[in-house]
């Protein structure tokens, strides 16, 4: 039995960065059912928080898991999970593309907090800040907005 511990930090945001994640009740309850839904998928999310736009999930890589599949089935299910409760007044959609890096579990303290503080981090910098500042620090080009 292989023992494989890899963690990815994953962001990503709603279509157009459209804040239909407008109340924190609304985003507590997204976030909860994000976890229960992987849980029940066999995928391991350490930590997940975000903002009306957009979400950041701490997960852990399972041995037949890969990246692709794991954002399908987070993704595309939270979305219809969101649309058939109606919990937005209009059709909800998560953009497209995502991020994803991987954490040395030596900082996976400082990432965990650094998720958990998206509702403070985000009184003073917006979340189009923040992309800017993800794809330089990480080297990745940007994706056409």
């Amino acid at each position: 039995m292989p023992f494989i511990k890899v963690y990815i930090h994953f962001i990503w945001s709603t279509k157009n960065r459209f804040s239909y994640l407008n109340t924190r009740e609304l985003r507590m309850k997204v976030w909860d059912h994000i976890r229960q839904n992987a849980k029940e998928k066999g995928i391991f999310v350490d930590f997940v928080s975000g903002y009306s736009d957009h979400c950041h999930c701490l997960i852990s890589l399972g041995t037949d898991q890969t990246i692709q599949k794991i954002m399908q089935l987070v993704k595309g299910e939270s979305s219809f999970w969101i649309n058939k409760h109606q919990l937005t007044d209009e059709k909800f959609e998560w953009q497209d593309e995502y991020y994803g890096v991987s954490v040395s579990e030596s900082i996976l303290p400082k990432v965990r907090k650094y998720i958990e503080n998206q509702e403070q981090h985000h009184r003073k910098k917006s979340f189009q800040e923040e992309h800017e500042e993800f794809i330089l620090k990480h080297g990745f080009q940007k994706f056409n907005d």
